[in-house]
């Protein structure tokens, strides 16, 4: 099974590397971008039988640092082939 783990920090964290990014798009004219805030995405293949809890905990104890970052696992559902 496939798995997303998106990772971001939480609000009121500084982000320099959104700061970064926000001053760069600007730089090349894209004004209308009001704020930028980064983050990462963890995919995982994990055994179907993995449970919620083993992913929850996997990110709490590695993925995640929870004193500054939130994260959100998103299941994928497998590809289905066209017959």
């Amino acid at each position: 099974m496939k798995v997303h783990i998106h990772v971001s920090l939480k609000p009121g964290v500084l982000d320099p590397q959104g700061r970064a990014i926000h001053h760069e798009l600007e730089a090349l004219g894209f004004s209308g971008v009001n704020d930028v805030r980064a983050g990462k995405l963890i995919e995982l293949d994990v055994a179907d039988g993995t449970s919620d809890d083993d992913l929850d905990q996997m990110c709490r104890k590695l993925l995640a640092n929870m004193v500054i970052e939130n994260y959100r696992i998103e299941k994928l559902e497998p590809k289905r082939e066209n017959a």
